[in-house]
């Protein structure tokens, strides 16, 4: 019997084309590059689309920001409504407790909570390679995190920063269902074009190769075809 993976849509234009119809629901995502590429703003529009769907939204932030500093920074993108946090989208900072913690389960224990007490469709955890601080335990660490993950009736986006010369946390990408690769290059000119891959999507005929990406007040629009 063939198993039909349920797809929900990623509120990217231009991703879903290259994804047979959307993003697996559920399962876990990695979203990688560097600094500037366009991660937690392709999260948001993610958690954007889910709200308009009437889909619950967590957004858990590991990067000391507050809510204030997160509507400071969507004030200007237009698929982002400020109502939509509160209600549609929660955000949480874990910031506080991943740099307290003496054990990493504790973390996971309130993440699990959380998880259980919302039941979201739609998880963005920004960003996963904080959790690195946890060396000695970072591979357990990682299993832990994607069992209790692939439990929950939810897709999730985890962000995850390299550097430029580093495509993507290698250890993070063996735990999840599917990698998105986020870059940038300079132009002859000066400038400097983004582009998206999807390197791998399970149970997806995807499309490969990168395509360029453009970013702007309405956020992330693939061109596809266009590398």
């Amino acid at each position: 019997m063939k198993y039909q993976l349920v797809r929900i849509g990623s509120g990217i234009p231009g991703l879903d084309g290259m994804t047979q119809g959307g993003l697996p629901f559920p399962s876990t995502i990695l979203v990688a590059g560097p600094a500037g590429t366009g991660k937690t703003t392709l999260g948001l529009q993610f958690l954007a689309q889910g709200a308009r769907d009437g889909e619950t939204g967590l957004f858990i932030s590991t990067l000391s920001e507050s809510i204030q500093w997160m509507l400071r920074f969507t004030s200007n993108l237009t698929f982002l409504k400020k109502e939509y946090f509160g209600q549609q989208i929660v955000y949480d900072d874990f910031s506080g407790l991943i740099k307290q913690a003496k054990d990493y389960r504790d973390v996971l224990h309130a993440l699990e909570e959380k998880l259980t007490t919302l039941m979201p469709q739609r998880v963005v955890i920004d960003s996963v390679t904080v959790f690195e601080r946890f060396k000695d335990d970072y591979r357990d660490l990682l299993y832990d995190f994607s069992v209790l993950l692939k439990d929950v009736q939810a897709t999730t986006i985890l962000t995850g920063e390299v550097d430029p010369t580093e495509p993507y946390p290698v250890e993070v990408a063996h735990v999840v269902d599917s990698v998105l690769l986020l870059t940038s290059s300079l132009t002859t000119e000066g400038g400097r074009n983004r582009h998206l891959e999807v390197l791998k999507m399970r149970g997806t005929n995807h499309v490969t190769g990168r395509h360029l990406m453009a970013i702007d007040r309405n956020g992330i629009t693939v061109q596809v075809g266009m590398g």
